[in-house]
Protein backbone atom coordinates (compact mmCIF):
# COMPACT_ATOMS: atom_id res chain seq x y z
CA UNK A 1 0.00 0.00 0.00
CA UNK A 2 1.09 3.66 -1.04
CA UNK A 3 1.46 6.74 1.33
CA UNK A 4 1.23 10.00 -0.48
CA UNK A 5 3.07 12.60 0.72
CA UNK A 6 1.53 16.37 0.05
CA UNK A 7 3.19 19.62 -0.20
CA UNK A 8 2.71 21.99 3.45
CA UNK A 9 0.01 23.70 3.65
CA UNK A 10 0.03 27.56 4.54
CA UNK A 11 0.30 29.05 8.05
CA UNK A 12 -3.17 30.16 9.43
CA UNK A 13 -2.92 33.67 9.44
CA UNK A 14 -3.87 35.75 13.05
CA UNK A 15 -2.87 33.69 15.25
CA UNK A 16 -0.48 35.74 17.83
CA UNK A 17 1.50 32.50 18.73
CA UNK A 18 2.27 28.78 17.49
CA UNK A 19 -0.13 27.33 19.52
CA UNK A 20 -2.83 29.99 19.30
CA UNK A 21 -6.11 28.58 17.48
CA UNK A 22 -8.83 30.40 15.91
CA UNK A 23 -12.04 30.55 18.40
CA UNK A 24 -14.73 27.85 18.78
CA UNK A 25 -18.00 29.70 17.80
CA UNK A 26 -20.44 29.92 20.97
CA UNK A 27 -23.41 28.97 19.30
CA UNK A 28 -22.22 26.09 17.85
CA UNK A 29 -21.00 24.66 20.91
CA UNK A 30 -24.72 25.65 22.47
CA UNK A 31 -26.49 23.65 20.20
CA UNK A 32 -23.77 20.46 20.48
CA UNK A 33 -24.37 21.26 24.13
CA UNK A 34 -28.30 20.63 23.92
CA UNK A 35 -28.04 17.79 21.79
CA UNK A 36 -26.22 15.53 25.13
CA UNK A 37 -25.97 12.38 23.23
CA UNK A 38 -24.68 10.72 20.08
CA UNK A 39 -23.44 7.43 18.69
CA UNK A 40 -19.85 6.22 18.06
CA UNK A 41 -19.25 3.95 15.83
CA UNK A 42 -16.28 1.76 16.12
CA UNK A 43 -15.96 -0.30 13.03
CA UNK A 44 -13.53 -1.85 9.79
CA UNK A 45 -11.24 -4.82 9.04
CA UNK A 46 -10.96 -5.88 12.26
CA UNK A 47 -14.19 -6.75 12.58
CA UNK A 48 -13.54 -10.31 11.03
CA UNK A 49 -11.20 -10.91 14.29
CA UNK A 50 -13.75 -9.82 17.00
CA UNK A 51 -10.68 -8.08 18.06
CA UNK A 52 -10.30 -4.73 19.64
CA UNK A 53 -9.54 -1.70 16.44
CA UNK A 54 -6.02 -0.73 16.18
CA UNK A 55 -4.74 -2.15 19.72
CA UNK A 56 -4.51 -5.70 18.65
CA UNK A 57 -2.55 -4.86 15.51
CA UNK A 58 0.77 -6.67 15.84
CA UNK A 59 -0.50 -8.03 19.94
CA UNK A 60 -3.54 -10.81 19.54
CA UNK A 61 -3.34 -10.40 15.58
CA UNK A 62 0.07 -10.43 13.63
CA UNK A 63 0.78 -7.03 12.20
CA UNK A 64 1.21 -8.76 8.36
CA UNK A 65 -2.58 -10.79 9.34
CA UNK A 66 -4.22 -7.41 10.77
CA UNK A 67 -3.05 -5.17 7.58
CA UNK A 68 -3.94 -7.63 5.03
CA UNK A 69 -7.80 -7.81 6.70
CA UNK A 70 -9.17 -5.00 4.08
CA UNK A 71 -8.12 -8.20 1.64
CA UNK A 72 -11.84 -9.93 3.35
CA UNK A 73 -13.57 -7.29 4.31
CA UNK A 74 -16.91 -7.06 2.26
CA UNK A 75 -20.04 -5.85 4.96
CA UNK A 76 -22.68 -6.70 2.51
CA UNK A 77 -25.16 -5.61 5.40
CA UNK A 78 -23.92 -2.50 5.89
CA UNK A 79 -27.18 0.21 5.48
CA UNK A 80 -25.98 4.01 6.24
CA UNK A 81 -29.58 4.22 6.74
CA UNK A 82 -30.12 1.75 8.94
CA UNK A 83 -27.24 2.73 11.03
CA UNK A 84 -29.09 6.31 11.39
CA UNK A 85 -31.93 4.69 12.66
CA UNK A 86 -30.36 2.79 15.21
CA UNK A 87 -29.45 6.61 16.58
CA UNK A 88 -32.44 7.81 16.58
CA UNK A 89 -34.32 5.45 17.48
CA UNK A 90 -32.27 6.07 20.81
CA UNK A 91 -32.92 9.41 20.83
CA UNK A 92 -29.61 10.30 20.03
CA UNK A 93 -28.78 13.27 17.75
CA UNK A 94 -25.61 12.82 16.36
CA UNK A 95 -22.96 10.26 15.26
CA UNK A 96 -19.47 9.86 15.49
CA UNK A 97 -16.99 7.37 13.06
CA UNK A 98 -14.11 6.26 13.17
CA UNK A 99 -13.38 7.53 9.38
CA UNK A 100 -9.17 6.23 10.42
CA UNK A 101 -8.44 4.17 13.82
CA UNK A 102 -4.74 4.01 14.81
CA UNK A 103 -4.52 0.64 11.95
CA UNK A 104 -4.30 3.20 9.38
CA UNK A 105 -7.58 2.08 7.56
CA UNK A 106 -9.49 4.65 5.96
CA UNK A 107 -13.29 3.99 5.41
CA UNK A 108 -13.61 6.41 2.69
CA UNK A 109 -12.31 7.19 -0.94
CA UNK A 110 -9.41 9.10 0.13
CA UNK A 111 -6.94 10.08 -2.96
CA UNK A 112 -4.03 9.99 0.28
CA UNK A 113 -3.37 6.44 0.53
CA UNK A 114 -4.58 3.20 -0.95
CA UNK A 115 -5.33 1.70 2.22
CA UNK A 116 -8.95 2.48 2.09
CA UNK A 117 -12.31 1.30 1.83
CA UNK A 118 -12.08 1.00 -1.76
CA UNK A 119 -9.82 -0.90 -2.66
CA UNK A 120 -11.93 -3.82 -0.10
CA UNK A 121 -14.23 -6.57 -2.08
CA UNK A 122 -16.88 -4.22 -0.48
CA UNK A 123 -15.97 -1.08 -2.99
CA UNK A 124 -18.31 1.64 -1.13
CA UNK A 125 -17.26 5.17 -0.08
CA UNK A 126 -18.98 4.24 4.19
CA UNK A 127 -18.20 7.69 4.90
CA UNK A 128 -20.00 8.91 2.24
CA UNK A 129 -23.09 7.21 3.02
CA UNK A 130 -23.63 7.72 6.26
CA UNK A 131 -22.98 11.07 5.77
CA UNK A 132 -25.35 11.93 3.62
CA UNK A 133 -27.70 8.96 5.53
CA UNK A 134 -27.08 11.91 8.80
CA UNK A 135 -28.30 14.61 6.75
CA UNK A 136 -31.09 13.26 5.22
CA UNK A 137 -32.47 11.65 8.62
CA UNK A 138 -32.01 15.65 10.04
CA UNK A 139 -28.48 14.56 13.05
CA UNK A 140 -25.03 15.54 13.04
CA UNK A 141 -22.36 13.79 11.39
CA UNK A 142 -18.58 13.90 12.88
CA UNK A 143 -15.70 11.90 12.27
CA UNK A 144 -13.24 10.56 14.55
CA UNK A 145 -9.89 10.37 12.84
CA UNK A 146 -6.92 8.91 14.83
CA UNK A 147 -3.49 11.50 15.32
CA UNK A 148 -1.39 8.82 15.64
CA UNK A 149 -1.17 6.03 13.11
CA UNK A 150 1.11 2.83 13.30
CA UNK A 151 0.52 1.82 9.80
CA UNK A 152 1.57 4.62 8.22
CA UNK A 153 5.69 4.39 7.45
CA UNK A 154 6.07 8.36 8.47
CA UNK A 155 5.17 7.91 11.73
CA UNK A 156 6.91 7.86 14.48
CA UNK A 157 5.77 4.65 17.05
CA UNK A 158 4.10 1.61 15.32
CA UNK A 159 2.29 -1.27 16.82
CA UNK A 160 1.97 -2.98 19.03
CA UNK A 161 0.28 -0.05 20.89
CA UNK A 162 2.60 2.24 19.46
CA UNK A 163 5.58 1.24 21.80
CA UNK A 164 7.28 0.88 19.25
CA UNK A 165 9.67 2.99 17.17
CA UNK A 166 10.27 2.98 13.75
CA UNK A 167 13.98 3.96 12.82
CA UNK A 168 12.95 5.72 9.88
CA UNK A 169 10.17 8.57 10.21
CA UNK A 170 9.43 11.79 9.04
CA UNK A 171 6.53 13.23 11.58
CA UNK A 172 6.35 16.54 9.41
CA UNK A 173 5.75 14.66 6.30
CA UNK A 174 3.07 12.46 8.29
CA UNK A 175 1.47 15.92 9.54
CA UNK A 176 1.09 16.74 5.87
CA UNK A 177 -0.82 13.46 5.58
CA UNK A 178 -3.31 14.43 8.18
CA UNK A 179 -3.67 17.73 6.96
CA UNK A 180 -4.64 16.73 3.52
CA UNK A 181 -6.84 13.76 4.81
CA UNK A 182 -8.62 16.72 7.19
CA UNK A 183 -9.06 18.60 4.24
CA UNK A 184 -10.73 15.54 2.20
CA UNK A 185 -13.15 14.80 5.36
CA UNK A 186 -14.31 18.62 5.54
CA UNK A 187 -14.39 19.48 1.83
CA UNK A 188 -16.21 16.31 0.70
CA UNK A 189 -17.98 15.42 3.59
CA UNK A 190 -18.85 18.32 5.95
CA UNK A 191 -20.26 20.24 6.66
CA UNK A 192 -19.18 18.08 10.27
CA UNK A 193 -20.53 18.31 13.65
CA UNK A 194 -17.08 17.42 15.25
CA UNK A 195 -13.29 15.82 14.35
CA UNK A 196 -12.70 14.00 17.09
CA UNK A 197 -8.80 12.81 17.26
CA UNK A 198 -7.01 10.18 19.02
CA UNK A 199 -3.70 9.76 20.81
CA UNK A 200 -1.73 12.33 19.41
CA UNK A 201 1.41 10.41 20.91
CA UNK A 202 4.23 12.53 19.11
CA UNK A 203 1.98 15.68 18.53
CA UNK A 204 2.02 18.38 20.59
CA UNK A 205 0.73 21.80 20.81
CA UNK A 206 2.30 23.57 17.95
CA UNK A 207 1.03 20.57 15.87
CA UNK A 208 -2.02 20.29 17.16
CA UNK A 209 -3.27 24.01 16.53
CA UNK A 210 -1.67 23.63 13.24
CA UNK A 211 -4.38 21.11 12.44
CA UNK A 212 -7.12 22.90 14.44
CA UNK A 213 -6.84 26.08 12.68
CA UNK A 214 -6.51 24.41 9.24
CA UNK A 215 -9.80 22.63 10.06
CA UNK A 216 -11.56 25.80 10.98
CA UNK A 217 -10.10 27.82 7.81
CA UNK A 218 -12.20 25.36 5.72
CA UNK A 219 -14.94 25.23 8.08
CA UNK A 220 -15.12 27.92 10.72
CA UNK A 221 -17.80 26.28 12.91
CA UNK A 222 -16.31 23.11 13.40
CA UNK A 223 -15.98 21.19 16.92
CA UNK A 224 -12.08 20.00 17.54
CA UNK A 225 -11.88 17.84 20.98
CA UNK A 226 -8.48 17.70 23.16
CA UNK A 227 -6.43 15.41 20.98
CA UNK A 228 -5.08 16.61 18.87
CA UNK A 229 -1.76 17.40 21.27
CA UNK A 230 -3.82 20.57 21.55
CA UNK A 231 -6.41 21.19 24.62
CA UNK A 232 -9.26 22.24 21.41
CA UNK A 233 -12.48 22.90 22.35
CA UNK A 234 -13.61 20.27 24.59
CA UNK A 235 -12.18 17.33 26.91
CA UNK A 236 -12.82 13.27 26.28
CA UNK A 237 -13.25 11.00 29.69
CA UNK A 238 -13.16 7.70 28.31
CA UNK A 239 -15.22 5.13 29.63
CA UNK A 240 -15.88 7.32 32.78
CA UNK A 241 -18.11 9.73 33.35
CA UNK A 242 -16.33 12.71 33.63
CA UNK A 243 -16.27 15.28 37.04
CA UNK A 244 -18.77 17.88 37.70
CA UNK A 245 -17.66 20.96 35.55
CA UNK A 246 -19.51 24.27 33.82
CA UNK A 247 -16.52 26.06 32.73
CA UNK A 248 -15.59 24.03 29.75
CA UNK A 249 -17.38 21.09 27.87
CA UNK A 250 -16.92 17.88 27.89
CA UNK A 251 -17.89 14.68 26.18
CA UNK A 252 -17.51 11.25 28.33
CA UNK A 253 -16.82 8.47 25.72
CA UNK A 254 -18.14 4.67 26.20
CA UNK A 255 -19.22 1.48 24.97
CA UNK A 256 -22.82 -0.46 25.09
CA UNK A 257 -20.74 -3.45 25.89
CA UNK A 258 -16.80 -3.55 26.49
CA UNK A 259 -15.14 -3.57 23.77
CA UNK A 260 -15.39 -0.41 21.27
CA UNK A 261 -15.35 -2.87 18.25
CA UNK A 262 -17.44 -5.75 17.65
CA UNK A 263 -16.80 -8.96 19.92
CA UNK A 264 -18.99 -12.23 19.68
CA UNK A 265 -20.88 -11.96 22.91
CA UNK A 266 -19.09 -9.41 24.65
CA UNK A 267 -21.40 -8.55 28.06
CA UNK A 268 -23.64 -5.53 27.43
CA UNK A 269 -24.75 -2.45 30.19
CA UNK A 270 -28.23 -3.18 31.44
CA UNK A 271 -30.63 -0.62 30.24
CA UNK A 272 -30.40 0.71 33.87
CA UNK A 273 -27.05 1.20 33.32
CA UNK A 274 -27.24 2.79 30.33
CA UNK A 275 -29.88 5.48 31.80
CA UNK A 276 -27.68 5.89 34.74
CA UNK A 277 -24.45 6.99 32.67
CA UNK A 278 -26.48 9.22 30.58
CA UNK A 279 -28.10 10.91 33.14
CA UNK A 280 -25.11 10.82 35.02
CA UNK A 281 -23.06 12.43 32.25
CA UNK A 282 -25.68 14.94 31.66
CA UNK A 283 -26.14 16.23 35.47
CA UNK A 284 -22.50 16.46 35.96
CA UNK A 285 -23.21 19.00 32.59
CA UNK A 286 -21.33 16.42 30.01
CA UNK A 287 -22.44 14.84 26.72
CA UNK A 288 -22.49 10.82 26.28
CA UNK A 289 -20.96 9.61 22.81
CA UNK A 290 -22.19 6.27 23.47
CA UNK A 291 -20.35 3.62 21.13
CA UNK A 292 -21.48 0.47 19.11
CA UNK A 293 -19.36 -1.64 17.26
CA UNK A 294 -20.85 -3.05 13.88
CA UNK A 295 -20.47 -6.76 12.95
CA UNK A 296 -18.40 -7.94 10.09
CA UNK A 297 -21.55 -7.47 7.54
CA UNK A 298 -22.14 -4.18 8.65
CA UNK A 299 -25.57 -4.69 10.82
CA UNK A 300 -25.44 -3.85 14.61
CA UNK A 301 -26.34 -6.76 16.41
CA UNK A 302 -29.72 -6.95 16.86
CA UNK A 303 -29.78 -7.26 21.16
CA UNK A 304 -28.10 -3.84 20.70
CA UNK A 305 -29.91 -2.55 18.19
CA UNK A 306 -33.40 -3.40 21.13
CA UNK A 307 -31.12 -1.87 23.89
CA UNK A 308 -31.05 1.40 21.62
CA UNK A 309 -34.29 1.37 21.10
CA UNK A 310 -35.43 0.87 24.69
CA UNK A 311 -33.34 3.85 26.19
CA UNK A 312 -34.73 5.94 23.56
CA UNK A 313 -38.43 5.19 24.69
CA UNK A 314 -37.17 6.34 28.46
CA UNK A 315 -36.23 9.71 26.49
CA UNK A 316 -39.02 10.32 24.50
CA UNK A 317 -41.05 10.14 28.27
CA UNK A 318 -38.44 12.06 29.73
CA UNK A 319 -36.59 14.29 27.29
CA UNK A 320 -37.45 17.53 28.83
CA UNK A 321 -34.95 16.50 31.48
CA UNK A 322 -31.95 16.15 29.45
CA UNK A 323 -31.87 17.59 25.92
CA UNK A 324 -30.87 21.19 25.91
CA UNK A 325 -29.89 21.20 29.79
CA UNK A 326 -26.82 21.84 31.96
CA UNK A 327 -25.97 20.55 35.02
CA UNK A 328 -26.75 21.39 38.25
CA UNK A 329 -27.56 23.65 39.89
CA UNK A 330 -27.35 20.85 42.51
CA UNK A 331 -23.95 19.37 42.28
CA UNK A 332 -23.92 15.33 41.71
CA UNK A 333 -24.36 13.57 45.34
CA UNK A 334 -24.64 9.66 46.31
CA UNK A 335 -28.67 10.91 47.05
CA UNK A 336 -29.46 12.31 43.22
CA UNK A 337 -28.30 14.85 40.51
CA UNK A 338 -29.53 17.64 38.99
CA UNK A 339 -30.15 19.10 35.58
CA UNK A 340 -31.50 22.70 34.52
CA UNK A 341 -33.00 24.35 31.71
CA UNK A 342 -35.18 28.00 31.55
CA UNK A 343 -37.33 28.07 34.79
CA UNK A 344 -37.00 24.38 35.32
CA UNK A 345 -34.93 21.65 37.61
CA UNK A 346 -35.07 18.27 37.52
CA UNK A 347 -34.15 16.04 40.11
CA UNK A 348 -32.96 13.00 39.26
CA UNK A 349 -33.40 9.70 42.12
CA UNK A 350 -31.76 6.66 40.63
CA UNK A 351 -32.40 5.01 43.86
CA UNK A 352 -35.33 5.18 46.28
CA UNK A 353 -35.20 7.00 49.24
CA UNK A 354 -38.46 6.29 51.93
CA UNK A 355 -39.84 9.27 53.54
CA UNK A 356 -39.29 13.16 53.07
CA UNK A 357 -36.11 13.99 51.54
CA UNK A 358 -34.30 16.92 52.74
CA UNK A 359 -31.59 18.56 50.65
CA UNK A 360 -30.27 22.63 50.43
CA UNK A 361 -32.43 24.90 49.99
CA UNK A 362 -32.71 27.35 46.55
CA UNK A 363 -32.13 31.04 46.36
CA UNK A 364 -34.95 31.66 44.81
CA UNK A 365 -39.12 31.22 44.78
CA UNK A 366 -40.49 27.84 43.93
CA UNK A 367 -43.85 28.24 41.95
CA UNK A 368 -44.47 24.57 41.76
CA UNK A 369 -43.46 21.03 42.03
CA UNK A 370 -44.29 17.44 40.43
CA UNK A 371 -43.20 14.33 39.94
CA UNK A 372 -42.27 14.32 36.03
CA UNK A 373 -44.84 11.72 34.15
CA UNK A 374 -46.52 12.12 37.32
CA UNK A 375 -48.55 14.12 40.21
CA UNK A 376 -47.90 17.34 41.80
CA UNK A 377 -45.83 17.09 44.70
CA UNK A 378 -45.61 19.67 48.21
CA UNK A 379 -42.29 21.09 49.25
CA UNK A 380 -41.60 23.63 51.73
CA UNK A 381 -38.54 25.31 53.17
CA UNK A 382 -37.31 25.82 56.21
CA UNK A 383 -33.58 26.45 57.82
CA UNK A 384 -31.95 26.37 54.49
CA UNK A 385 -33.53 23.11 53.49
CA UNK A 386 -35.63 21.74 51.10
CA UNK A 387 -37.85 19.22 52.24
CA UNK A 388 -40.14 17.27 49.24
CA UNK A 389 -41.63 14.12 49.89
CA UNK A 390 -42.36 11.41 46.88
CA UNK A 391 -45.28 9.54 46.73
CA UNK A 392 -44.62 5.75 47.48
CA UNK A 393 -46.23 4.93 43.96
CA UNK A 394 -44.53 6.92 42.11
CA UNK A 395 -40.48 6.03 42.35
CA UNK A 396 -39.24 4.82 39.19
CA UNK A 397 -37.15 1.55 39.13
CA UNK A 398 -34.24 3.60 36.93
CA UNK A 399 -34.82 7.11 37.51
CA UNK A 400 -37.23 8.93 39.55
CA UNK A 401 -37.24 12.41 37.93
CA UNK A 402 -38.99 15.18 40.23
CA UNK A 403 -39.29 18.28 38.04
CA UNK A 404 -39.37 22.02 40.11
CA UNK A 405 -40.48 25.24 38.17
CA UNK A 406 -38.98 28.19 39.43
CA UNK A 407 -38.96 32.19 39.91
CA UNK A 408 -36.51 33.42 37.68
CA UNK A 409 -33.44 31.32 34.95
CA UNK A 410 -32.41 28.70 36.21
CA UNK A 411 -28.72 29.05 35.18
CA UNK A 412 -28.35 32.53 37.04
CA UNK A 413 -28.05 30.41 40.13
CA UNK A 414 -24.99 29.35 41.62
CA UNK A 415 -24.50 26.06 42.52
CA UNK A 416 -25.91 24.82 46.07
Amino acid sequence: MSCLSLVSFPVIAGASSETDISPVQPEAMRKWQDARFGMFIHWGPVSLTGQEIGWSRGAQTPVAEYDALYKKFDPVKFNADEWVKAAKDAGMKYIVLTTKHHDGFCLWDTKQTDYNIMNTPFKRDVVRELAEACTQGGIGFGAYYSTCDWFHPDFPQTSPGGKVTRETHDLDRYTEYLKAQTKELLTNYGPLLTLWYDVPQRFDAKRGAGIINLARSIQPDILINNRTGHGGDYDTPEQRIGGFQMARPWETCMTICQQWAWKPDDKMKSLKECIHVLVRTVGNNGNLLFNVGPQPDGAIEGRQIEQLKEIGAWLAKNSASVYGTRGGPWKPSPLMLSTRKDSKIYLHFLNKVEGTISIPALPVGIKSARVLNGPDIKTATAGGLLSIEIPPDSWDDIDTIVELTVEGNTMDIHEV
